[in-house]
């Protein structure tokens, strides 16, 4: 039900609402991403996605980058952590198309059916998560909730284990993603052995080296 209220606005804003919540919003900026209405009713403007993904992504291996693992003309690899996209977009993009653009710019080859987008809000000192709908529109969101990013701001994420869509990844993508956790094991494997080493030196210095094991 709380979705469905912040959703019906949308739906009745009058074109001169629309100018004064722009104006507003362009008044509270404070990075020079404003908005910008068009005669025709539509505006434009900008949208920040945070990129929080636990998956590598896909994309052609000459634009790719750090650790990676290679298959072909295509490369998996984990995006840095805190990674934030500007996207400028136009109040009809949806969620969808927000999505296929932040790919897009990536140039990643990752089935769009794999990702979601969120939006964060803070309020009365707590942190709200919702995942949106493929037809509501971000740009909409982002003015009126204002410009301040601590009050909405968007993120994107894989979809739960349980909701993804795996026939959405191709094999040479799931055989990617097997060589990487490969390595990955094989690394925590090599730490954990070199923690015991250093514990097992330490108990035989304590015993004086009178105790040795078979």
């Amino acid at each position: 039900k709380d979705v469905q209220k912040e959703r019906e606005p949308h739906l009745y804003l009058s074109k001169e609402e629309v100018k004064e919540k722009i104006q507003s919003y362009n008044s509270s900026v404070t990075d020079k991403l404003k908005m910008t209405l068009n005669a025709n009713g539509i505006y434009t403007g900008f949208i920040k996605v945070q990129m929080e993904l636990c998956r590598p992504i896909t994309v052609q291996s000459s634009q790719s980058q750090g650790r990676c693992a290679h298959n072909n003309n295509e490369t998996a690899f984990y995006l840095p952590d805190g990674c934030v996209i500007t996207l400028h977009i136009s109040s009809t993009n949806t969620v969808r198309e927000v999505i296929e653009a932040l790919l897009k710019k990536f140039f990643m080859a990752d089935n769009p059916a794999k990702f979601a987008l969120y939006k964060r809000c803070h309020k009365e000192d707590q942190v709200y998560t919702c995942k949106l709908s493929d037809r509501e529109h971000p740009l909409y969101l982002r003015l009126v909730a204002g410009p301040r990013t601590e009050m909405l701001s968007f993120v994107l994420h894989e979809h739960e284990t349980g909701e993804v869509m795996w026939e959405a990844f191709s094999i040479p993508e799931l055989q990617n993603f097997l060589r990487i956790l490969d390595k990955e094991e094989n690394e925590q494997l090599q730490i954990l052995k070199k923690r015991y080493a250093a514990y097992r030196e330490k108990l035989e210095e304590a015993l004086g080296g009178v105790w040795k094991p078979g």
